[in-house]
């Protein structure tokens, strides 16, 4: 197995007049997890159905575990397992027979019974494995699904919005399993519109906007290039015009309240910064300086207008 899991270079994807990937390079080591963020349409899902051999690039090379995804699909097909955003199980069977159904689909023959009893235990589901999928939950048919992505012991999972409709709990139960996955050495590319997901799971992340690469890197690493600290306060909309320095970001808020933020190199600028406001002689309401979040690196690309 190569020690480069997924290689991207320079990939092109187009649906009639619209660039859905324009020349995108990334590489994820194995064992290692890679979020890909970005906004609705930023070519998230296109990307996931090009390394998993659904759709063919329009120009560009991709490795899956060192085979291609044009020369060899069957190869990558055999290494790869795939949950997307909304679980492909059968309704009228159990969670076990689902199972079941997809070993022998995946040519366990009689294996298939154990291999489906062996995820069992090893995700736990006993307790739901005998109902009907039909009656489980969102966060219960999402592990079932990830379950059946794992028959074939994939040396790559990939994780389309996998959460995507879950309740708390349930994502804090698929985070940690995600986690143990690539404790034993599977690698894992995961889209994901959740920010805190990406910051809990990711060793590197890259994120999308209209086909291309915006920025990439660990996820402390993309924290620096919003700055050092995020100062934030709740204030009367009708105060935003007297502030003399313009928030990086505004947010309309509940009572004819705005929540605004400024984002500054460090902690002694944020500190001047408070100062500065406390004296234009508007009211400010649960000010507060913390490091930036994923979510202010968002809102530092949409305000540079990268592409």
């Amino acid at each position: 197995m190569s020690t480069t899991a997924v290689l991207v270079e320079d990939v092109h994807v187009r649906f009639g007049g619209v660039h859905a990937l324009a020349g995108v390079d990334l590489a994820a080591p194995a064992g290692s997890t890679l979020a890909v963020l970005g906004h609705n349409g930023a070519g998230k899902t296109t990307l996931i159905r090009v390394l998993t051999t659904l759709i063919r690039p329009d120009a560009g090379r991709v490795l899956v575990d060192g085979f291609d995804v044009v020369t060899d699909p069957d190869h990558v097909r055999r290494r790869i397992g795939v949950t997307g955003q909304y679980a492909g199980l059968d309704d009228y069977l159990t969670g076990r027979e689902n199972l079941e159904l997809v070993c022998r689909l995946g040519g366990l023959g009689n294996r298939a019974r154990a291999r489906a009893a062996a995820l069992i235990d090893r995700l736990a589901l006993g307790e739901i494995a005998e109902r009907r999928v039909g009656e489980l939950s969102g966060g219960s048919r999402r592990r079932i699904d990830l379950a059946a992505s794992l028959v074939s012991e994939p040396s790559v999972l990939f994780l389309d919005e996998p959460t995507t409709g879950l309740d708390p709990s349930a994502r804090t139960a698929l985070w940690d399993l995600v986690g143990e996955l690539t404790a034993d050495g599977t690698t894992v590319v995961l889209t994901t519109q959740y920010l805190d997901e990406a910051d809990r799971l990711a060793d590197d992340i890259v994120v999308l906007d209209h086909g291309q690469i915006s920025a990439r890197g660990t996820p402390s690493e993309l924290k620096r290039l919003v700055g050092g600290k995020v100062v934030t306060a709740t204030i009367d909309s009708a105060d935003l015009p007297r502030l003399a320095q313009r928030p990086h970001e505004v947010r309309a808020a509940q009572m004819k309240l705005s929540d605004i933020s400024y984002s500054t190199n460090d902690a002694e600028s944020a500190a001047r910064l408070v100062a500065s406001l406390t004296t234009e002689g508007v009211a400010f309401d649960d000010l507060t300086i913390t490091s930036p979040t994923l979510d202010d690196v968002f809102t530092h690309l949409t305000a540079q207008g990268a592409r």
